[in-house]
């Protein structure tokens, strides 16, 4: 399937910069060094896999693989590595913090492509259902599903970075959502990786922020119009990857300088191409008969 097929429109935006203009504030990005290379070619990575002859009559089944194979490695991201077959055949995920972890990241990936339609117009009510759903039937009070307050604290991995301050976070989840709800000619690409490093980078919850930042990275790359289907789990790629580029390309984000969001973009292409190699595999298992 061509990309003319699949229009990609882009999709949310972070607060606007200096020297970004107000009318389009991805469009700077998009322009940035390497980052229309990195955007080429993630649109011909995925033509190609969906191009597949296994997508013409089975591209549900594969769908589903992509979604469980996204969901074991958002939780591998977070440091809870198991294998796919352990994902694929436990029942119980509330037996201990490993087994939460997992359990959190099922059920948010899944949760991800239920809230397309409201993601434009709500997306702070989209992020805080993400919560929700992942901390699942974790007891914290009235903390699940909004941004969190003064002097709570941030529960998860260390990513390296200082922790903004509630009035902060607040401040720059109200000016995602404006733009979000806006428009922008920037790929889905560009879009894709702003939401997710801002939301990382804010960690606006007490809880589950990895999570929930990568399912909104899935829900523009899916509502975007570049991966429909949702058969192309960046978060493969970000496992694959590994925890330390992870991190250190966060940081470029997190500095704002041209060089630092370049590199972060470019990081998320590739992992996107990865989760297309792995999509991939699994459409030629599944033409071998071996899946």
């Amino acid at each position: 399937m061509s990309s003319t097929a699949r229009p990609d429109h882009g999709g949310p935006s972070k607060r606007t910069a200096p020297g970004v203009s107000a009318a389009d504030p991805l469009a700077p990005l998009a322009a940035l060094p390497g980052v229309p290379e990195a955007v080429e070619s993630v649109r011909k990575s995925v033509d190609r896999v969906y191009g597949h002859r296994v997508m013409r009559r089975r591209s549900s089944e594969v769908s589903a693989e992509a979604a469980l194979r996204g969901a074991r490695a958002t939780a591998a991201v977070e440091g809870v590595d198991w294998v796919l077959e352990e994902v694929r055949r436990r029942s119980d995920f509330s037996v201990d913090e490993e087994a939460r972890t997992v359990g959190a990241a099922l059920r948010v990936t899944a949760e991800a492509g239920q809230l397309l339609d409201i993601w434009p117009q709500s997306p702070l009510r989209v992020l805080a259902r993400l919560h929700l759903v992942a901390a699942g039937g974790v007891s914290v009070e009235d903390t699940v599903g909004r941004p969190r307050r003064p002097g709570e604290p941030v529960q998860g991995p260390d990513i390296g970075l200082d922790l903004p301050g509630a009035d902060e976070v607040a401040a720059r989840l109200d000016g995602l959502a404006q733009l979000i709800s806006g428009s922008t000619s920037a790929p889905a690409l560009v879009a894709s990786s702003v939401v997710h490093g801002e939301l990382q980078v804010l960690r606006p919850f007490g809880s589950f922020n990895g999570q929930v930042a990568r399912a909104a990275e899935r829900v523009v790359l899916i509502g975007s119009g570049l991966d429909p289907k949702a058969i192309c789990p960046a978060e493969v790629g970000h496992a694959e990857l590994g925890r330390e580029a992870y991190t250190a390309a966060l940081a470029g984000y997190a500095s704002g300088t041209p060089e630092g969001m370049s590199e972060w973009i470019a990081h998320c292409g590739r992992a996107v191409e990865l989760g297309v190699r792995e999509s991939t595999a699994v459409c030629e298992a599944m033409q071998r008969g071996a899946a």
